[in-house]
């Protein structure tokens, strides 16, 4: 059995603020076997990497009075959300904005670099791949996230015909090209399948289903008839950790579930996700002191999902996932 993979969240994104090539390059020069970008639209159908659509928490967008105007409230999945957002802007203006750390009172540090990098493109974040590829002699690969399909299509911008056309041009529709891509969503996974044979991965978390499927929970997902019907158009699916191990209401950790044996059974390649080192996201067996943005014992909890059988895992701290691999 092969090691696990570690897959870069968003870079190095408890070191470096997301998204960056800051945290993208330090990702790969700790180990990382994969960088991941969250893909949003802009207005004129450009694909921009940014955790989300609403950019107030992630740029300098704030400061720019040119901009102002521009804020708003809008729906996302059924949640209203007040902010700026990337698809009332074109490329050429949101590479004027600079990036910010998200979490600045969890990551005080990774402030120092506020305000110095611009907002990357998926072209660029697959160009910083293949060049550390040819520096470290390792495959870096990719992991897009589509972030909110259904939403962007219904506002005029349909991700999935641009999507394809860029993995086209860059050669990455292989089922052994060096990409995962990922999403929340069913419908587009269901239909990127029939068009392209590249690794697909369902994402799925402890609450809530997906935003174009009210039907379906992701708990009724992780079930064996579940994954056996995602392993009819997915190769592998992403869960949030409280999938493989539940908290209690003291945030402690429970036995294992058996989704890992159950997805392996379906076919299915197991990815945990996100895995951080500061207290607030930990279990509580694994706190060091009470500050939430103290580090705990992250490499202890990444050994135990290691031990359970998880085929990678989606860290903000991928050199301490590559040490405890």
């Amino acid at each position: 059995m092969s090691a696990p993979q570690v897959i870069a969240h968003r870079g190095a994104s408890g070191e470096r603020p997301e998204h960056t090539a800051l945290a993208y390059q330090l990702a790969v020069e700790q180990g990382a076997d994969v960088i991941e970008p969250d893909l949003v639209m802009t207005r004129d159908g450009q694909f921009v990497v940014r955790h989300e659509n609403e950019i107030g928490g992630t740029t300098d967008v704030a400061d720019r009075h040119a901009f102002a105007a521009r804020k708003t409230t809008k729906s996302i999945d059924g949640v209203q959300t007040t902010g700026w957002f990337t698809e009332d802007f074109t490329l050429a203006e949101l590479q004027t904005l600079r990036a910010r750390e998200r979490l600045p009172l969890l990551r005080p540090a990774n402030t120092a670099w506020d305000g110095q990098e611009p907002i990357l493109t998926f072209d660029e974040v697959v160009a910083i791949a293949r060049q550390e590829t040819v520096r470290t002699g390792r495959v870096i690969g990719v992991a897009p996230e589509l972030k909110h399909p259904s939403y962007f299509a219904g506002v005029g911008l349909p991700m999935e015909d641009a999507f394809v056309a860029a993995l086209d041009r860059h050669g990455l529709t292989a089922a052994d090209a060096p990409i995962l891509i990922q999403c929340f969503e069913v419908g587009p996974l269901q239909r990127l399948k029939a068009r392209i044979d590249a690794p697909l991965l369902q994402l799925m978390s402890v609450m809530g289903g997906p935003a174009d499927r009210p039907d379906l929970t992701y708990a009724a997902m992780s079930t064996p008839e579940g994954l056996s019907a995602v392993a009819a158009y997915a190769d592998a699916i992403g869960v949030e950790t409280g999938l493989i191990l539940p908290r209690d209401g003291a945030s402690r950790s429970q036995s294992p579930t058996p989704l890992i044996p159950d997805a392996h059974a379906a076919g299915l390649k197991v990815v945990a996700w996100t895995f951080r080192a500061e207290n607030a996201f930990l279990p509580l067996e694994h706190h060091h002191g009470d500050a939430p943005a103290a580090h705990g014992d992250l490499t202890a909890y990444l050994k135990a999902f290691y031990a359970l059988g998880v085929d990678a895992v989606f860290s903000d701290f991928p050199g301490m996932a590559v040490a405890a691999r």
